[in-house]
């Protein structure tokens, strides 16, 4: 995986994980009244880390998997369609994917874990 380097490119993809966790931290209160099942569906996605037990091919497909936009939007289809209860989890789970992102940490590498698509982090920075 070739992280992406330049700054313009960087910068938007930063700016839309804000946006990502502002809607989804909008749409959380919006449903909700309490922070109590944000707080904890917010960390739930980085317990996928436990892959890396399994190496670092396991661990970067299931991270990845757990921090896809792709997880909360099936989400809220699946609370659209039929299980109205499952919209806050895919809100809470959309802002923390996108608090990520802001913040640099992007989909990983099966090479090496300080490898992102949004460059290198942590040792590897």
């Amino acid at each position: 995986m070739t992280p992406i380097t330049e700054r313009p490119v960087l910068a938007l993809l930063r700016l839309e994980g804000i946006a990502a966790f502002a809607g989804g931290a909008a749409g959380y209160v919006m449903l909700t009244d309490g922070w109590l099942l944000f707080a904890a569906v917010a960390l739930v996605p980085d317990l996928a880390m436990i892959g890396y037990a399994f190496g670092n091919r396991a661990g970067a497909r299931l991270y990845n998997l757990a921090h896809t936009y792709l997880v909360p939007a099936l989400l809220a289809a699946a609370g659209l369609w039929a299980l109205p209860a499952l919209l806050p989890v895919a809100c809470a789970w959309l802002a923390h994917i996108g608090i990520d992102r802001a913040l640099g940490f992007g989909l990983k590498s099966e090479t090496a874990f300080g490898l992102t698509h949004l460059g290198r982090i942590g040792r590897a920075a």
